[in-house]
């Protein structure tokens, strides 16, 4: 019923996760491991892989460093897919909105917590920072419809991954492979979070120079499709948040030493876009030239 895809670094952490689906899954299941230790392969390339051989036609693809709380998940899985025919991909957090501006599933510079959705349990391994039981629902539903998720646990129907698969030519590494997955299954199926499944997550996220990187290149490939506003977020209002995003990005691209013409592509990749009016446009070339001279002050 449900093929469970996973890129594994770590004998003792797959054994782990193998142990906690045989005991929570409640279905018929397959598990597909890799041993990528050494990083020689992309995610986007081991989740396609693992698609190809899997049996069933439910993937479920899923970091190896969490645990599954919820019992007969399985079963659960299977019956929202059942029960919403147009369903092709779900998770356990995402986003009502996907901006213009790069980011992850989320974007923190649109500050409007009723687009956010998400049930998890988060642990630290690389801050000191306490377990958080982290949750955000603002309409109290069972299965919310969002834009983007967070790919540490996703599942997703065979029909939807033969409509869009992982894009391993462009994304080489382990980083933004859940939204560029998320934006393409959208174009064909529908994208949910679910509150039905909780999971406990033992690492957080490095967003470091090599994740922006993988982020760059989403952005130019999916601007002209976004924003993505599933909610009735005032234009006006997007439009600031946009603005300050904007502004974060060229910042923290002089900060990590991106070339000059890089913050100048990301504004070029935008151009496209509904949201770009000739205003919009001028302050980001303003807000771009700044952080290129300081960039050039700087070298």
């Amino acid at each position: 019923m449900i093929s469970i895809i996973i890129a594994s670094t770590s004998t003792e952490l797959l054994a782990r996760a193998e142990d906690n689906i045989r005991a929570t899954v409640g279905v018929p299941f397959e598990i597909i491991s890799f041993d990528n230790s050494e990083g020689r392969n992309g995610l986007c390339e081991v989740y396609n892989r693992g698609a190809m051989k899997a049996k069933f036609d439910i993937f479920c693809f899923m970091h190896e460093d969490i645990k599954i709380h919820t019992t007969d998940w399985g079963k659960t899985v299977s019956d929202i897919f059942l029960d919403n025919k147009k369903l092709g991909l779900i998770g356990v957090a995402g986003s009502q909105y996907k901006s213009l501006s790069p980011s992850g599933w989320h974007c923190y510079d649109i500050d409007a917590l009723e687009v956010m959705y998400y049930n998890i349990i988060q642990n630290y391994k690389y801050e000191q920072r306490q377990t958080t039981k982290d949750y955000s629902n603002e309409t109290g539903t069972k299965l919310a419809k969002v834009v983007c998720i967070d790919g540490v646990w996703m599942c997703c129907t065979r029909e939807a991954l033969q409509n869009y698969a992982f894009d391993e030519k462009l994304l080489k590494g382990f980083h933004g492979y859940d939204l560029d997955f998320s934006l393409g299954i959208n174009q064909t199926h529908g994208v949910a979070v679910t509150f039905e499944v909780l999971i406990e997550h033992f690492s957080e996220g490095r967003f470091n120079k090599d994740w922006l990187r993988e982020i760059l290149k989403i952005h130019a490939k999916w601007s002209k499709y976004l924003p993505i506003n599933l909610t009735n977020l005032e234009d006006e209002k997007l439009k600031s948040g946009e603005l300050k995003a904007f502004k974060n990005i060229f910042r923290r691209m002089c900060r990590e030493e991106f070339k000059s013409i890089e913050m100048f592509q990301v504004i070029q990749a935008s151009k496209a876009s509904k949201l770009v009016t000739i205003d919009f446009y001028l302050t980001l070339i303003a807000k771009a030239t700044k952080y290129a001279l300081k960039r050039f002050a700087i070298s």
